[in-house]
């Protein structure tokens, strides 16, 4: 069995982190929509309570996800909570080779990393009070989620198939496509990929799987350490 501190649980696809003003009820809700027909298992955090510093629930969010999408946007750093969870994704990158993915949604990359235009006068009202440590792991993670190549909304004339690419971009990087043996039968593929998600075949945590259904078909249940 492996050791505990070996084991890395993934309870999610994607942990997309936003603000919410600039997109949550519209390019980021279909974003939602679109992975979820593709079965990519989103972190959804409207049930968490924000303050002025990252919670634990995010923080563990982070940690338990194989992806995680910065959607950059003009108001992007005028929260604390924000420019914090790229230090923690940037922590999950270098800890144990998380993917992180980039959108810039309205906003200039070079904007993004420089700290400049409308994004560094946010950025700079954020830093108001705060400490030179705090301002440098800051300006440390946007320099870095800014250079990722990313997807850039201002590049898209149709919104639709610019998120119909970052959903094809992540299941790529998934590996999650389904099996050859499945082509022509309708309606699998969404239940497939749910399966692959619930099986997380990435993690070291030893797992029982059972399998369920009428006498005489051809079971079997076995004890298996991925």
């Amino acid at each position: 069995m492996a050791s505990s501190s070996l084991i890395h649980v993934r309870r999610y696809h994607v942990f997309p982190s936003f603000h919410g003003r600039d997109v949550r009820r519209g390019f980021l809700s279909h974003l939602h929509h679109y992975f979820a027909t593709k079965g990519i298992t989103t972190f959804k955090d409207q049930k968490i309570e924000r303050g002025n510093t990252i919670g634990p629930e995010l923080v563990q969010a982070i940690t338990e996800s194989r992806i995680s999408i910065v959607v950059l946007s003009k108001n992007y750093a005028s929260s604390s909570w924000c420019l914090d969870e790229p230090v923690e994704i940037l922590k999950c990158k270098e800890a144990s080779g998380q993917i992180v993915m980039t959108i810039f949604y309205d906003v200039d990359p070079s904007d993004v990393r420089k700290q400049r235009g409308d994004f560094g006068s946010a950025f700079e009202e954020t830093c108001e009070g705060k400490t030179e440590e705090e301002k440098q792991r800051w300006r440390k993670a946007l320099a870095y989620v800014a250079t990722i190549a990313g997807e850039h909304s201002l590049n898209w004339a149709n919104e639709a198939e610019l998120i119909q690419k970052i959903a094809t971009d992540v299941t790529k990087k998934l590996n999650v496509t389904p099996s050859r043996d499945f082509d022509g039968m309708v309606g699998l593929e969404a239940h497939l990929t749910k399966l692959d998600s619930l099986l997380r075949l990435e993690c070291n945590e030893v797992k029982m799987i059972g399998i369920w259904g009428a006498a005489g078909i051809g079971k079997l249940q076995e004890h298996n350490g991925c």
